[in-house]
């Protein structure tokens, strides 16, 4: 799996990584139960630190992209598709209210009324 980055982009390197992977999860790059490279060997192969690494994989962990396992490192969780597609939407919806001025309360009032047509 192919993890990039863009150093001229203006998000923070960690969402870049945490992006790249949900992506590469997303197409079908890698599959549920697949392990992904230690956050050692992507830091080295991107010149970042580790840590940002971890942060990334600690987002992916707690959005339900992957799981993290003593011993088996980063694992691509069985869910992780549908997890990932959902997290880059709801991104990219945050990003265009942001872009707007809508304030987070007016976001969650028009899901709330759309979702309950």
């Amino acid at each position: 799996m192919l993890i990039r980055i863009d150093p001229a982009d203006r998000a923070a390197l960690h969402e870049q990584v945490a992006a790249s992977v949900r992506g590469a999860v997303r197409s079908g790059e890698v599959g549920p139960g697949e392990r992904l490279p230690t956050a050692r060997d992507v830091a080295a192969s991107l010149d970042i630190n580790m840590h940002t690494v971890l942060r990334a994989y600690q987002t992916l962990r707690d959005e339900g992209v992957i799981e993290l396992r003593r011993g088996r490192g980063a694992v691509v969780a069985d869910n992780a598709a549908t997890t990932a597609a959902l997290a880059d939407a709801v991104d990219h919806v945050l990003d265009v209210a942001r872009r707007h001025g809508v304030s987070t309360e007016s976001l969650i009032q028009t899901i709330n009324e759309r979702s309950s047509r």
